[in-house]
Order: structure tokens, then C-alpha cells, then sequence
């Protein structure tokens, strides 16, 4: 097996491998743990990997700040009065990628009156989400309470925005 990691083999061509010869094999899985313990011991396997042994981000990961929106404000703070549909001037947004993902649709929607705001930008940008949102709803700046929007980057500049 170390043999074929130092000719470059993946382990899931190791695997590949030995299931169409007919031979008995252990999972990729393993293989990668024995590329670890090895690393951890000062050998030099891992390095035949394709990525070097360059762990993936996991996407989970808490910790990771390039995907956090700067003061970023929790649902859970909004007011109880949003969901009761009970008055008008709270908006929710969102964004809907065009095909290819050429260019985006800025969707505003008014939870009480279903009043529709759908404004079209060249791509999901913050820069251009803000600017747009906020010279789509310039005519209703006096009656706006809320703007409730997901956690998607383009929302970075919800701060311009509000």
C-alpha cells in the first residue's frame, strides 16, 4: 500500500484499484489514518497526497470568521410585533441568482400588505444589494420599522442598508 501512496496514488485509487484485481483491501479511510499516524511520527507519506495533506475547511466550523456578517443582528432580537402581521413597514429581503449565475434579483417584501419590491442587479454583491435596497425602498423610508433578511453575504452592508 505505501508503495502505491509513493507512486501518487489516492487512497480511493488504492481502493479502486484492488476491488476491480480482486484483492483485499482496507477502506480510503484507513489508508488516510495511516497517512496521519505517519505524519504524526515524522514520515513523509502524506506528502504524496494530491493536496499535500492540506486539510478542507469544514464548513461547520464556529470558529471560521470569512463567512460572519459584521454586527450582524439575531432574529431572535426582532420584535414579537413583526410576527403578527399587525402593521405595515416591516420588510423582509432576499435574494433569488439568476442562470449561470448571471446577475441576481433583490426580492422586498412588505409582511403585512404584500407589497413586492423586485429589483434586478448585475450580481449578488453587498456594495450592489445595498444599493439597490435602499434606492428601491427610498419612497417608504418614513414607514419602515424592520428589514429582516437571512445570513447570506450580501447582506454584509445591512448596516448601510438600515
Amino acid at each position: 500500500m505505501e508503495s502505491k501512496i509513493k507512486d501518487d496514488l489516492s487512497p480511493e485509487q488504492i481502493v479502486g484499484t484492488a476491488k476491480k484485481e480482486g484483492i483485499p483491501c482496507v477502506s480510503h479511510e484507513r489508508i488516510y489514518q495511516h497517512l496521519w499516524n505517519d505524519k504524526k511520527q515524522g514520515g513523509t507519506l502524506y506528502t504524496h497526497l494530491r493536496t499535500k495533506g492540506k486539510r478542507y475547511r469544514k464548513r461547520d466550523n464556529k470558529k471560521d470568521r470569512s463567512g460572519i456578517i459584521p454586527n450582524r443582528v439575531d432574529i431572535t432580537l426582532r420584535p414579537a410585533i413583526v410576527d403578527e402581521k399587525s402593521r405595515v413597514g416591516d420588510f423582509e429581503i432576499d435574494t433569488v441568482i439568476g442562470k449561470n449565475h448571471q446577475g441576481a434579483l433583490v426580492i422586498i417584501n412588505e409582511r403585512k400588505t404584500g407589497l413586492v419590491k423586485i429589483v434586478k442587479v448585475p450580481a449578488k454583491e453587498a456594495q450592489l444589494v445595498a444599493d439597490a435596497t435602499t434606492h428601491a425602498l427610498l419612497p417608504y423610508k418614513n414607514i419602515i420599522h424592520t428589514i429582516t433578511a437571512d445570513n447570506g453575504k450580501e447582506f454584509a452592508m445591512h448596516s448601510k442598508i438600515s
